[in-house]
């Protein structure tokens, strides 16, 4: 087992995996799984208990599930989560005629209009579900409602437009998954472009759910890592690469890929502003501020709303643009203002990630030992399946918690600025350097 000159290891070479990674079944029974746990959380939800830390909808969803997305998928696994996503695959399923094998399957099979194309309309529904956050991670129906609304929504675009249409230009947790995958140390590629030039079937596109041609993939924002293409290749030119976390954000640093598009841009930086302002709601000394975020409707709501998109949206990425702008000046106007903009803010990512992580450690580790009652009486009907529903409630780790959220906030602004280093002089870094350890600073302090 070699690693090439290209710092890239080839997992689909290894031995044990390699059939795991070529057969269908794992990603199949993956999504039956999700499918039928997605079902079960959306019927506790709307059914069960309105408790929400006894109801299953709440638990599972935003302490169990989006601690491992946060904690370990998506650092350690990137998009791997889209492979088995429940919401796509009834939509899927239909389309292909089958769970396995294609038949002629249903839909009007439409291309997604290109005005629609991009991550601003999953811009404005992660936006959207931002204003009602306070409700969804504390009301069961509400968790349960919007998770129906997506299940529906994609299998109704589905109907409509080909593939997953729905996934690529409209759900706003796989825009989210999609920018920071680009620090993952995992990506789907080929193994020689030449190769994919001679291929007459290109069944690797007519396969992939996502509309990829994968000789043409120079980032992994689009790619949900299904496995299609490794299993249907006829040449067996694609493969699983472990690579260094930091490669796809210095091509997108350096301009390669999709980076001179301003939609993600905008997108990273909007979800860089939304997790000092969910700490803020969420962990911090201002009653006022979290009672105006549950009181949907109100003029308090209304107020509360306002500030958030101003800040999430403008506020937050303007103050970049403007460091941006002022390394610009400062390094001698060289290039293009706003395509260096652009590849700035993808270096900003590593702090984006882990404030998210860090803000989820806050919740997340106080919060699981809410999991084992739940699991022996997930409706909240005074059942006790597996003997722990009367297990009470302790914190875990909360004593390293403030040293762990350190690390990981002090450790992404130094691959940060790693990452500005090698795309900008010293003057041109130093506005944007000090921008992310300013907000760096920010969540230290509302977290610690």
């Amino acid at each position: 087992m070699n690693i090439d000159h290209d710092r890239r290891f080839d997992l689909t070479r290894v031995r044990w995996l390699a059939p795991l990674l070529r057969s269908r079944w794992p990603v199949v029974l993956g999504r039956a799984v999700t499918l039928a746990g997605f079902v079960f959380t959306i019927l506790a939800g709307l059914l069960g208990t309105p408790i929400g830390g006894r109801n299953f909808a709440i638990i599972f969803v935003w302490i169990a599930w989006w601690t491992v997305l946060k904690l370990i998928l998506m650092p350690v696994a990137g998009r791997s989560w889209c492979s088995v996503c429940p919401i796509p695959a009834t939509s899927e399923w239909l389309q292909q005629g089958g769970i396995l094998q294609r038949g002629k399957g249903v839909g009007l099979k439409l291309r997604w209009p290109r005005r629609l194309r991009g991550q601003w309309l999953q811009l404005g529904g992660f936006a959207v579900m931002g204003l009602f956050s306070a409700v969804l991670l504390t009301r069961p129906s509400a968790t349960g409602g919007i998770l129906l609304a997506l299940l529906l929504g994609a299998t109704g675009i589905g109907l409509v437009f080909e593939r997953r249409a729905f996934c690529r230009h409209l759900c706003p947790i796989g825009g989210y998954i999609g920018w920071y995958e680009q620090l993952a140390p995992v990506a789907v590629r080929v193994r020689d472009r030449d190769v994919c030039r001679g291929c007459v079937e290109k069944a690797c596109y007519q396969n992939c759910q996502w509309g990829i041609f994968p000789a043409a993939l120079k980032d992994s924002f689009d790619c949900g890592m299904c496995m299609a293409c490794i299993q249907t290749c006829p040449r067996d030119n694609m493969a699983l690469w472990a690579r260094s976390p930091s490669r796809e954000s210095e091509e997108a640093a350096r301009g390669e890929g999709a980076a001179r598009r301003l939609d993600r841009a905008w997108f990273g930086l909007f979800m860089l502003a939304c997790a000092p302002v969910y700490a803020a709601v969420m962990l911090g000394p201002w009653g006022s501020l979290t009672e105006a975020a549950y009181a949907i409707g109100t003029v308090a709501w209304l107020r509360y709303a306002l500030a958030f998109l101003t800040i999430t949206l403008g506020v937050g990425p303007g103050l970049f643009w403007l460091a941006a702008r002022l390394g610009w000046l400062l390094g001698g106007r060289s290039g293009s203002a706003k395509r260096g903009a652009i590849h700035l803010s993808y270096a900003l990512s590593p702090v984006g990630l882990a404030a998210w992580i860090a803000f989820t450690m806050s919740f997340a580790f106080a919060n699981l030992s809410y999991v084992w009652p739940v699991i022996s009486d997930p409706l909240g009907m005074g059942w006790n399946l597996l003997g722990t529903a009367d297990w009470a409630w302790h914190p875990y780790l909360m004593n390293v918690t403030p040293l762990l959220q350190v690390v990981v906030l002090a450790g992404s602004l130094l691959w940060a600025a790693l990452e500005v280093r090698r795309i900008a002089t010293s003057r041109q870094a130093l506005p944007v350097l000090a921008y992310a350890s300013l907000l760096t600073a920010g969540m230290l302090w509302l977290l610690i």
